[in-house]
């Protein structure tokens, strides 16, 4: 646990030697999986971390730290643009939440009724993508 105030950014190498553990332990190889992260976690640290591990990380650039655009372009080349739209729809999904009041505030005792209603939510929420014709 870590206070609130403290940022992601800041979290991440430690939280990610934890999951690279845990998951050494259950026996799940996560070498040459994409790691998708937005732009608040591009730093060549954070790259060099994830690279170590053997995963790919696929982090949106940022251009805070770039002040050529020569070199901002560059950084895109390498960007895997496929997995970051992936990484989109999952984010999507999850702001889509919030629009559900019942999702957002759930004093249900049995799992299953909010199971329920997640469930339905997202249905709604894949009918209007289906559907919808604006």
């Amino acid at each position: 646990m870590q206070p609130v105030n403290r940022h992601d950014t800041k979290l991440l190498p430690e939280a990610f030697t934890g999951l690279i553990d845990w998951t050494h332990r259950i026996g799940i190889d996560l070498r040459v999986s994409p790691l998708t992260l937005d732009s608040a976690f591009d730093s060549k640290e954070n790259h060099q971390i994830i690279k170590q591990h053997g995963l790919l990380p696929v982090i949106y650039p940022n251009r805070r730290n770039t002040k050529e655009a020569i070199a901002f372009a560059r950084k895109f080349r390498w960007f895997n643009k496929d997995m970051d739209k992936e990484r989109y729809k999952v984010e999507r999904t999850f702001g889509w939440q919030g629009t559900y009041r019942k999702l957002a505030l759930s004093y249900d005792k049995l799992k299953e009724t909010r199971l329920g209603f997640r469930n339905l939510a997202y249905s709604m929420i894949n009918f209007r993508a289906t559907f919808n014709d604006s």
